[in-house]
C-alpha cells in the first residue's frame, strides 16, 4: 500500500512520534491507522522501559493555583537534561500533572509508596494509576510514557504537595 504524506502527518499529530517512525508504523500496519497507533504506542512503552533506569535529576517545579486562590499544587517532575525540561512537551506534561493533583487529590505517587497497613484504593490514592482528567482512557503513567517516547528521556514525578484552605 502507498503511504501518503497526509497519513503520516495525521499519525504524527495524534501520537507525537517522528516522521520516519510514523511512516514505518503505517507501512508495517499496511495503512491501517489504528494499528499504526498501536505500533507507535508499543514502541513508546519499549522506549520508556529501556530508559527507566537512567538518572533524572533535571526538570521543573510546576505550580498551579486554582481560581479563587483556595487550592494550590507544587509538583517536581524530573528528566535527564535541562534541554528537555525547557521543551513545550515537558512543560505541558508538568502542567497537566499539576492539574491532575489539584482535581483528584492523590496521596501517593505510585503503588509502592502506599504503606502496607493502609487500605487505600491504589486507583484513587496513587497519582500514576489515576485516569487522566483530560482523557480518562489513559492513566497518568500512560501520558508520562508518551512524553518519554517523544522526548527520548526518562521522566519521573519526584514529589508533590497539595494545599487547600481550611484543611
Amino acid at each position: 500500500m502507498d503511504i501518503s504524506a497526509d497519513m503520516v502527518k495525521e499519525l504524527r499529530q495524534k501520537t507525537g512520534a517522528g516522521v520516519m517512525d510514523c511512516k514505518k508504523a503505517l507501512t508495517d500496519a499496511k495503512g491501517n491507522f489504528d494499528s499504526a497507533c498501536e505500533i507507535i504506542t508499543q514502541k513508546g512503552l519499549a522506549t520508556a522501559k529501556k530508559k527507566s533506569d537512567r538518572t533524572a535529576q533535571q526538570g521543573v517545579i510546576e505550580c498551579y493555583v486554582h481560581t479563587g486562590n483556595h487550592l494550590g499544587v507544587m509538583v517536581e517532575i524530573n528528566c535527564e537534561t535541562d534541554f528537555v525540561a525547557r521543551t513545550p512537551e515537558f512543560k505541558g506534561l508538568a502542567h497537566d500533572i499539576a492539574l491532575q493533583i489539584s482535581a483528584m487529590s492523590p496521596q501517593y505517587i505510585c503503588k509502592e509508596d502506599v504503606p502496607a497497613d493502609e487500605k487505600a484504593d491504589p486507583q484513587v490514592a496513587c497519582l500514576l494509576l489515576q485516569p487522566f482528567i483530560k482523557d480518562p482512557s489513559k492513566s497518568i503513567q500512560d501520558i508520562i510514557t508518551e512524553t518519554i517516547a517523544k522526548t527520548g528521556e526518562n521522566i519521573k514525578v519526584r514529589r508533590f504537595i497539595r494545599f487547600e484552605l481550611g484543611y
